[in-house]
């Protein structure tokens, strides 16, 4: 099944059990302007809405992820009304952010070109970064008087620490794909002609195994960031308890003794 949102700046494409979500405005690097928060919105409540999705990959069109927020959608004029940015983040980026980190489904990223600014902190928000060797994240805020947002200071300083953190909000310094591996910020880097195929390959990978489990790693691993031991080791007992009450789980240990392929129903 693939499906095109007609002349949007949101492209979904559905391959089996994985929905493709493309940034679609090119030319502007796939900067945000309303239009595109609205279509990028309506086509998350097109995955969330349907059960046999299994897996969410986000990339973008062109030559880069995505350039953050276009501010030539703002229409700043000095001396002219003060815009409010607090609005823009809560209306359009906030409620992204909280979608791809709650999502029902794993989330994939395949960062295509440059991430900056709240594009960069998209990225970041998915469960599993994979970039083009040529990729580059910049936390461009700093230049133009603001701060990370998106995620990027809660984001940041857990994956690759305060210190590193600081750096890159501060000085808005380019951080290359490969070093952003080396320094644990994303996944993988591999050669832009490969990338959507890796990316593929990492999201049906992530399609064919049991959902729930999916989700309760997902929900232990954050946790922990902030749990004492006890708590964690709760977590995890619970989340054991209810895994193994699944019919996945079943399924998964009888087809390992059968030595069959299991067939997993999200139950």
């Amino acid at each position: 099944m693939s499906t095109e949102l007609e002349q949007s700046t949101v492209l979904y494409e559905k391959i089996d059990d994985i929905a493709i979500i493309t940034l679609n405005r090119p030319d502007k690097l796939n900067s945000f302007n309303e239009k595109m928060h609205q279509a990028l919105d309506l086509t998350l409540n097109m995955v969330d809405a349907d059960e046999n999705v299994r897996c969410l990959l986000l990339s973008g069109a062109g030559r880069g992820f995505c350039a953050g927020q276009d501010l030539g959608d703002r229409n700043v004029n000095a001396g002219g009304e003060k815009t409010d940015l607090g609005k823009t983040v809560g209306t359009y980026y906030n409620p992204l952010i909280k979608r791809l980190h709650h999502s029902k489904v794993p989330t994939v990223c395949a960062v295509n070109g440059v991430a900056a600014g709240a594009g960069a902190n998209i990225a970041l928000a998915c469960d599993i970064v994979i970039a083009a060797s040529n990729a580059k994240f910049v936390e461009v805020f700093s230049n133009i008087g603001l701060l990370p947002d998106s995620g990027g200071t809660y984001h940041l300083p857990r994956h690759i620490g305060l210190a590193r953190a600081l750096g890159l909000s501060l000085l808005a310094t380019p951080l290359a794909a490969k070093k952003a591996k080396k320094w644990g910020l994303i996944w993988e880097v591999c050669d832009p002609t490969d990338l959507m195929d890796e990316a593929m390959k990492l999201a049906k990978n992530l399609a064919s195994k049991p959902p729930l489990g999916l989700v309760l790693n997902r929900t232990a691993i954050r946790a922990s960031l902030n749990n004492t031991l006890d708590e964690q080791l709760e977590l995890e007992r619970v989340s054991m308890q209810q895994a193994g009450f699944t019919d996945d789980y079943t399924e998964a240990v009888s087809a390992f003794m059968e030595k069959r392929t299991p067939t997993f129903t999200g139950q």
